[in-house]
Formats: C-alpha cells, sequence, structure tokens
C-alpha cells in the first residue's frame, strides 16, 4: 500500500504481503490498538470464532479456511492503525492474498464481504489443487524474462507458468508436479537455485481453472466501490481505479500471474517515494531493495512500527 504523509513531503506506500513468516500469534501485537482491535473484533464475528485464539491454535492454523481470513484480518488491522497514527495514502497493492486487503484498505469492498470471498476462495483454491494436482518452486536470482523461459523449455505438454514476478532476482513458477521437477532439473543446469515451495498446489497458473467458478459467483455477489486511491493490481500490474476494471481482473486473479514487480513500479512511477508493508512479515520489504531500490521501505508489524513511520522515526519490525 502506498501512505504519503503530506506534512514530511513524501509519498508512502502500503504493501499487504501475501502471507506471513508466521502464523502463530500474528494478531496479537493487532490486540493493543483500538483501531486494529476493532478489525480483529469484526473479523471474529464474521467468522464465528476469536481470531486471536485462532492464531494460537494448531488445529486452526493447519487450515486455509481460517488463515488466510486472519491473514487479511492482520493485514487490514495494519493498515487502520498507519491511518489512525496519522499516515495518509496515495496507491496500495497487495501480494496475491494480500490484494484483498488492499481492495478493503481502498474501500472497494467492505471487510466481511472480503472475508467471506477469502474463504470461498481458500476451499476452491483446495478443491481445485486435488482434482489438478501441481506445486510451485521460487527461482533466485531470475528475472520474469528468463523464468519464462525455462518455463518454455521444460513445459513440454504440461502445465508450467512463471506465476509471480516479485523482482528482477526472484521468480516463481507454478505447474504439474512432473513439470516443476523437469524445471528444478533444468535450473540446476544453468546453476540456478530453485528452492521448492511448501503449498498445497499450483497456484497462479491454469491449474486452478476449477476454482473460478466458485471464487467468481461470489465476486459477483459483492458490490464494488471506486477506490479511495489507485490499487496496483496483480493481473496488470498496473494502478487501477475503474471498480468494474478491478473486478473483472480478480476473476481472473487466481489463474494469472501476480506482476508485483510491475506494479511496484507502477505506484513508484505514480511519485510513491516511501512504503510500508503492512502486516505479519517483511519479505515484501526486501523485495522492495530489488525493484526500486533508491526508495525507503519498512514493514510494520506492530503498533509501534506505525506510529514510528507516521511520525518519520525508525521504528522496528
Amino acid at each position: 500500500m502506498s501512505d504519503g504523509t503530506e506534512t514530511t513531503g513524501t509519498r508512502n506506500t502500503a504493501l499487504f504481503p501475501g502471507q506471513g513468516s508466521q502464523f502463530e500469534g500474528m494478531a496479537d501485537p493487532w490486540t493493543e490498538h483500538s483501531a486494529s482491535r476493532a478489525i480483529l473484533d469484526e473479523t471474529s464475528s464474521s467468522m464465528g470464532l476469536d481470531v486471536v485464539a485462532g492464531c494460537h491454535d494448531p488445529s486452526a492454523l493447519a487450515t486455509t479456511e481460517f488463515v488466510q481470513p486472519a491473514l487479511l484480518a492482520c493485514d487490514v488491522a495494519a493498515f487502520r492503525v498507519l491511518e489512525a497514527e496519522g499516515s495518509s495514502f496515495v496507491g496500495v497493492a497487495g501480494h496475491s492474498l494480500g490484494e484483498f486487503a488492499a481492495l478493503v484498505a481502498a474501500g472497494v469492498v467492505p471487510l466481511d464481504a472480503a472475508l467471506d470471498l477469502v474463504v470461498v476462495r481458500g476451499v476452491a483454491m483446495q478443491r481445485a489443487s486435488e482434482e489438478r494436482p501441481g506445486t510451485m518452486t521460487a527461482l533466485l536470482g531470475v528475472g520474469p524474462d528468463d523464468a519464462a523461459r525455462l518455463c518454455d523449455e521444460a513445459r513440454r505438454d504440461d502445465v508450467l507458468v512463471v506465476a509471480n514476478e516479485n523482482s528482477p532476482a526472484q521468480s516463481v513458477i507454478s505447474g504439474s508436479v512432473i513439470a516443476i521437477e523437469r524445471a528444478e532439473a533444468l535450473a540446476k543446469e544453468q546453476k540456478v537455485r530453485a528452492v521448492r515451495l511448501q503449498v498445497a498446489g499450483a497456484f497462479h497458473s491454469p491449474l486452478m481453472e476449477p476454482a473460478r467458478a466458485a471464487i467468481n459467483e461470489r465476486i459477483d455477489a459483492i458490490a464494488f466501490a471506486p477506490p479511495r486511491f489507485p490499487i496496483a493490481e496483480n493481473v496488470a500490474g498496473a494502478l487501477v481505479s475503474d471498480p468494474e476494471e478491478l473486478r473483472a481482473l480478480l476473476k481472473r486473479h487466481v489463474v494469472s500471474p501476480v506482476k508485483w514487480a510491475s506494479s511496484v513500479r507502477a505506484l513508484a512511477d505514480a511519485g510513491a517515494t516511501s512504503f510500508f508493508e503492512a502486516g505479519p512479515g517483511d519479505v515484501l520489504t526486501r523485495l522492495m531493495k530489488r525493484i526500486v531500490p533508491d526508495a525507503a521501505a519498512r514493514a510494520i508489524g506492530s503498533p509501534e512500527d506505525a506510529r514510528a513511520a507516521a511520525s518519520g522515526g525508525t521504528g522496528g519490525s
């Protein structure tokens, strides 16, 4: 997401992670501030269970039905604290699941509708993964173009695509298990480091096509409002402000690549100079160094971080 604090002359951007570095206890920091506590309470009411307690329950943390809406809630909670502490925003972006937090933060969809949609999405993706098994691998030191060429070499008659265009030096590929294995072997030959991801399926690839019907039916049931500020949308890799365009792109989200580097550059080109990662983890903050080296980037993992960001202090995360 993009947060711009006019009093300091900066134009800040807040980014929403699609996953946390760890799930256990991820809601705890956000119980300490009234703005974030309200989000956790609304989420607990919507889900019919205590989201804070669930983040300490191994059985809940083992299910996408809990983890995905809990992550969404933590992302939005961090954003609300940034706003409450005085930060203002010129744009937002979210990586994969984080895009749903961006839609909530920008006022496009209400939190309860986003939570419901994320639950439907998680169930549909799990079923698609069982119907059309696959997996994902990160290619380190490899940009999207080189990753696409590797996929072309390894694909044959199977599914294999670039799923995440994370930075000029990191891409994630997604596809059938046998195609991923061929790609990993080819990467080894080319002295490229390949790291298999611990995921349930080939997300952001055509293997997720069976999930689209249930997800898109729920998307059609939600009223999309004009955003308060532009969203750097994953599928387009560009700033989008039209609500119906956002709806159409979200319908392709689960089978399309996350054009993260392009999204971040679009925010920078629009004038964003400072980027806040709102929610668990600091993966996006570290990626920023590769995408826009001159931009300031900081992870917001607690209300203290948000206060420091709003005041221009260094903060910790």
